[in-house]
């Protein structure tokens, strides 16, 4: 599901004037009576996911006889792509599960539909309210929040009973402690640490009070010296004993994955979209060996990992028939019933708090990333700042590997970022 975000696709959609989304998303007759079909694009994992999108569809269908949908399963890799290329010409869907971090580029170029009072989203107060807020820009919310996630320190509790520890490490520096002790006394690597990924190493700049911008005061912050001492800890993750060094091959997600499914490593930094996956592994046919805790602190005692998930969007550009057909599609889909139903199949954190059943809690995965997630921390309302994470993945892979120095490299990604937000300060 997770995680790579295309640095160049939003930057292009803020210079796309409005007049770009004036053809109907569908194609169809505008009537407002009588049958519909909608367009909707799905981005989950068209495996283990999209069956159950697609289930849910037929029960809306179900539901709603004049509407019919038009299923389409887009790889998320490069959905951000299509997406801007079919919204700024034709051929876009009426409506659409996207990255929360789309949302608010999309909106500034004019692409989505506003949903306050809107079916598609009747009362907002039932959702968290960082996922609301996110999903704003301008004042306006341009998403109903479908699945929200965020990351966590996942561990193999039997390898870090072998090793003689009884509790999840709470600071970065226990964390290469236990790693080390892992490998002298269990006979594993501790600690796999994804490299070149700006996501994973968000919880390193949260852990020294930073981020990669202060988007409230205009300011770059990527290179300060917070930002470089976050970084250097990051660095060390894959230089320590008992670390793994840096991956950077085009297969390095599941080369980790693997590790840690089948206890070859025994702890990673990883976010809810993988339990299911997780109790697949040969080291969790118990699902009870599976550890969930908060990632580490940085230096300054603070923490958090970034919130993550997807929004339903309605295209701008569809005719009052398809784009009141999509709200009631994203009503649906975002529903406390579809979220239960989600959550149970597919393992992924409801965003409402009425979807939190007594079931859903009961599987320990989703439990335990729900009390993680009250202390995410929320991305700005800045339409740029997905695509932050491209020249900060790429610094991040050089440093990794020593190829640049940590105040080099994050001094050529805020030159990068300079150009991006020409209205900020360095």
């Amino acid at each position: 599901m997770r995680r790579g975000i295309a640095a160049s696709a939003l930057v292009a959609a803020l210079a796309v004037t409005m007049a770009a989304c004036s053809s109907s998303g569908s194609g169809s007759d505008s009537k407002s009576d009588g049958p519909v079909t909608i367009t909707y694009w799905d981005t989950s994992n068209a495996t283990n996911e999209a069956p159950n999108y697609q289930e849910l569809v037929k029960k809306f269908e179900a539901a709603n006889p004049n509407v019919k949908v038009n299923f389409v399963n887009v790889p998320f890799d490069t959905a951000q792509n299509k997406l801007q290329t079919a919204m700024g010409a034709k051929g876009a869907p009426d409506v659409f599960r996207a990255e929360v971090g789309w949302t608010s580029a999309f909106a500034k170029a004019g692409y989505l539909e506003p949903l306050d009072g809107t079916p598609a989203l009747t009362d907002a107060s039932v959702f968290q309210p960082s996922l609301i807020q996110q999903a704003k820009y301008s004042g306006k919310t341009y998403g109903v929040p479908l699945v929200t996630d965020t990351l966590a320190l996942m561990y193999n509790k039997e390898l870090f009973a072998k090793a003689g520890i009884t509790a999840a490490p709470t600071t970065w520096d226990e964390l290469k402690a236990d790693a080390a002790q892992l490998k002298e006394k269990a006979g594993v690597d501790g600690f796999w640490l994804k490299a070149a990924d700006g996501y994973y190493a968000m919880p390193f700049l949260y852990g020294e009070g930073t981020n990669m911008v202060d988007a409230a005061g205009k300011k770059i912050t990527i290179n300060s010296p917070e930002a470089v001492k976050a970084i250097d800890t990051y660095k060390s993750m894959f230089t320590s004993p008992g670390t793994v060094k840096a991956d950077v091959t085009t297969d390095a997600y599941a080369h980790m994955m693997d590790a840690f499914n089948n206890g070859k490593v025994a702890a990673i930094i990883q976010g809810p979209w993988e339990v299911t996956n997780v109790y697949k592994g040969a080291a969790f046919a118990d699902k009870k060996n599976l550890g969930i805790a908060a990632v580490p602190n940085g230096s300054t005692g603070k923490g958090g990992a970034p919130t993550g998930g997807h929004n339903v969007s309605v295209y701008a550009g569809s005719d009052a028939a398809h784009k009141a057909a999509a709200e009631k599609l994203a009503a649906f889909l975002t529903s406390a019933e579809s979220q239960t139903f989600l959550a149970l199949k597919n393992g992924t954190l409801p965003t409402r708090s009425d979807a939190y059943t007594a079931e859903v809690k009961a599987n320990p995965g989703i439990a335990d990333f729900q009390a993680i997630l009250t202390s995410a921390q929320p991305r700005p309302e800045l339409p740029e700042y997905a695509s932050l994470f491209g020249s900060f993945g790429t610094a991040l892979g050089k440093i990794a590997q020593d190829q640049a120095d940590t105040k080099a490299g994050l001094d050529t990604t805020a030159t990068d970022y300079a150009k991006l937000l020409p209205d900020f300060t360095k």
